[in-house]
Parts: structure tokens; C-alpha cells; sequence
């Protein structure tokens, strides 16, 4: 059998995404995981190529169906993604020779049984080689359809953003989603300090950049994958943005609490709330799936921590053993995630406003069960990973005026580009005592 290429590898990741509909970080993470024996130079390619074509997919085939007779629309599934990846490594991949980029595609197209079109893939990549600096984009006067192009935004992303932020900010937002960025990680204080954690990885081999204001969390690069780190294996660290440690660090957690995580895979904030108790008190890890609850066990038990628990719960089904029993509600609810387009690029092309709306709808319907469990004097914390108004002010004023027993008595809106880390929003309330 013949060796499979990296490009062939990118190519069977990109049509398990955009063709059958698989997640890209869980399909890049199992193809990583597959493929660990490839040189960390051709996994770090095959990473930069499925990413960089997501991300910049709404760019690609603006610019391939200025020099194609087929348009993006109307190609055959392999052939599109053989056709835009190669796009994507001949306008932002300065070291691939755009003669390989051409040569390498043309194969991959025989290799995958499309022969017969080799020369209509040669012909679409050579002429956008030849042509790049001829590429037209829309005028930025039309700032609806400048702002989609240049930055990937489906039109009616771009629209709504445009309408609440303004374009400064909106092409601020889309630039930062396009930057590659380190990972941001917090230390797991439970088992070593920060500094230890620091020096460990430095023999690891990981360049570490200090997070500012949080001296427990680092940006790490230069590394080939998670795994084959000894200090994630053993629970030294989570993968966890500094927009959402604020929950934690916002929550007023005391000694002693007892805390209600009731969305809380795969873990990150319930095991944060859990190291901040330093050994007292009792975190509830809650989820709907086995799947779910496994992924949170399984972080729990490299945590090393005794004072959190995974347990089985729907969010929309009402416990009663658990009704004003909580010092902390922690709703980090399902939400349209589009803070994190940086990371999961997939997400603006899988989401549409008639699924915003229903996700407002599961929001409220969660808030209006969960918020029987908060004890007198105790708080709740309502946070999402996007920047959809609906989701994060309209529901927080919604909140507001339904439960009025509840006072917000704090609140923020990160916007990437603007603030550090993803794009968040939390809303910390207080139920009078």
C-alpha cells in the first residue's frame, strides 16, 4: 500500500468536517492521535492546512470562483477541498513552492479516483498562482460583504455583528479569530505550584509565557501534541481559556461551599471551583450523557482532587433533593460558541439564527429550573462562550426581571481583539438572603 501523504491526511479530515459533519477539533484530535508516528513537521502541516482552510473558507472560494469555470458550489466534494486547502498553502504558506502546491494537488486528485479532472484542478490552482496579486475583493464601501470576505463571516454573521459592535470592532473580531495563537492552560495548584509546573514543562521541551493577572496560568507552544506530554498526562495542567477562568475567579467561593456545576463537561470550571476550596466543601459535576459524565470522570481523577463528583442530571428536569441547598450555581450553558471561532472555525458555518434562537430558548428554560437550587445569600453564575447578545444581555435582563429575588452584581462581555482570550460573557447574581 502506498504512503499516505500529509496532504492526503488533511484532505480525509477536511471532508470528514465539511462533508460529513464531524466536529474539527475532535476530527483533527483523532487524526493527530492516528497518525502520532508522522515527524512533528508533518503533523504541525497537517494542522495548519485543515485549520487555515476552515478558517479562511468563505475567503477561498470567493477568490477560486473568480478563476473557475465550476464554482465552489457546484464541485465535487473531494475535488473542492483537494482544490481549496491548495488555495489556502498557496496564498499563506510562504515555504511550500507553489509548483508542489499545483503538482501535489493534481496527484492527490488521480490518487482519489478523479483522474479525469486533473487538468481542471491544474488549471484553477495555476492560474490563481499566477494571478494572486490580481485577486479582487469586494469594495470595502460595501462593508457587509468586505467584512465576510475578508475575515470568513457568513453574511448573516457579519450583518449581526455589524449591528450591535460596529465595523471597527467586527473586523477587529475577525482578525483575532485568524491569529495563531498559543495554547492557554491553568496549573492544577492541587498537585504543584505554578513555578514547578513552569520549570517541568521547560525540561519538556514547551516554550511557557506567563498569562497576566493569572499567576497560575500559562501560554504554551513548541509542542508536538498534548498527549505526549507526561505533565497533562499526569494531570498537571487543564486546557482552559482565560476568559473562563473568571467564572471561578468571580464566584466568591468560600471555604466549605457546596457548588452546582449543572453543565459541566468536560470539567474545566467545576475543577477549578474544586482547587479553590483547597479540600473543603463539595463540587457537583453535572451533565446529560454518560459520554459526558465519563469525560469529566476521567478529568477528575488526573485532577487528583476528593471534594468533586461527576453525577448524571438533565438540567431540564427539577432535583428536588437539590432546592436551595447551593452555596453556587454554576449554569455555563449550551450556546452557539461563536466566541471560539478561533479554535473551532467550523462553528460559523454550522450555525444559522433559527438555532440561535432555540438556544435563547434552552438557556431560559435551564436558568428557570437550576435557579431553585441557590440557597438564601447564595449566587448564581450564568456565562457562555459567545458574543450572540441574545444570548448573553437579552437573557441576562430576561433573568432579571423573571426571578427578582436575584441581583446581578456583576457582568462582562469579552470581546476578542479587545480583551484577552476567547470571546465570553458571564453574569454573576446574588439571591437575597
Amino acid at each position: 500500500m502506498a504512503h499516505i501523504t500529509g496532504r492526503e491526511i488533511a484532505l480525509e479530515t477536511l471532508l470528514l468536517i465539511t462533508r460529513d459533519g464531524e466536529y474539527s477539533h475532535i476530527a483533527l484530535s483523532n487524526v493527530l492521535l492516528k497518525y502520532q508516528y508522522l515527524e512533528k513537521r508533518e503533523r504541525a502541516f497537517i494542522t495548519r492546512v485543515v485549520e487555515g482552510t476552515l478558517e479562511r473558507m468563505i475567503e477561498i472560494d470567493y477568490m477560486i470562483d473568480q478563476f473557475s469555470r465550476v464554482k465552489t458550489g457546484k464541485m465535487k466534494p473531494v475535488i473542492r477541498e483537494i482544490i481549496r486547502s491548495s488555495v489556502y498553502q498557496l496564498l499563506y504558506m510562504d515555504n511550500v513552492p507553489d509548483s508542489a502546491v499545483c503538482n501535489e494537488a493534481v496527484k492527490l486528485a488521480v490518487r482519489k479516483g478523479f483522474g479525469a479532472l486533473k487538468g481542471f484542478v491544474n488549471g484553477v490552482l495555476r492560474n490563481i498562482s499566477r494571478n494572486k496579486g490580481e485577486i479582487v475583493y469586494p469594495e470595502k464601501e460595501d462593508t457587509l460583504s468586505y467584512i465576510s470576505v475578508k475575515y470568513s463571516l457568513p453574511e448573516w454573521l457579519a450583518g449581526q455583528w455589524l449591528s450591535w459592535y460596529g465595523a471597527d470592532t467586527v473586523a477587529a473580531m475577525g482578525e483575532e479569530f485568524l491569529k495563531e495563537k498559543p495554547l492557554c492552560i491553568r496549573c492544577n495548584t492541587s498537585k504543584l505550584t505554578p513555578e514547578e509546573l513552569k520549570e517541568i514543562l521547560g525540561k519538556e521541551g514547551v516554550c511557557v509565557e506567563d498569562c497576566p493577572g493569572f499567576p497560575y496560568a500559562f501560554y504554551i507552544s513548541g509542542y508536538d501534541h498534548l498527549s505526549g506530554l507526561e505533565s497533562f498526562r499526569e494531570g498537571g495542567f487543564y486546557v482552559q481559556d482565560i476568559s473562563s477562568m473568571y467564572v471561578a475567579e468571580w464566584s466568591g467561593i468560600k471555604s466549605g461551599d457546596y457548588v452546582i456545576d449543572v453543565c459541566a463537561a468536560p470539567g474545566g470550571k467545576a475543577l477549578h471551583l474544586a482547587e479553590l476550596l483547597k479540600g473543603t466543601g463539595y463540587v457537583e459535576a453535572r451533565d446529560l450523557t454518560e459520554r459526558k459524565i465519563a469525560l469529566i470522570e476521567e478529568n477528575i481523577e488526573k485532577s487528583g482532587l476528593k471534594n468533586i463528583e461527576a453525577v448524571r442530571q438533565d438540567a431540564l428536569i427539577f432535583h428536588e433533593a437539590s432546592c436551595g441547598k447551593a452555596d453556587i450555581v454554576l449554569a455555563d450553558l449550551p450556546c452557539s460558541g461563536l466566541g471560539v471561532l478561533g479554535k473551532k472555525p467550523d462553528l460559523k458555518y454550522r450555525m444559522d439564527e433559527g438555532k440561535q434562537k432555540e438556544l435563547v430558548s434552552l438557556q431560559r428554560r435551564i436558568l428557570a429550573v437550576v435557579n431553585r437550587y441557590v440557597k438564601p445569600g447564595g449566587r448564581l453564575i450564568y456565562s457562555t462562550c459567545t458574543i450572540h447578545q441574545a444570548e448573553n444581555e437579552e437573557n441576562r435582563a430576561w433573568f432579571e426581571e423573571e426571578f427578582q429575588e436575584f441581583h446581578l452584581i456583576r457582568k462582562k462581555q469579552m470581546i476578542p481583539g479587545r480583551d484577552p482570550g476567547d470571546g465570553f460573557y458571564i453574569a454573576v447574581f446574588e439571591k437575597e438572603s
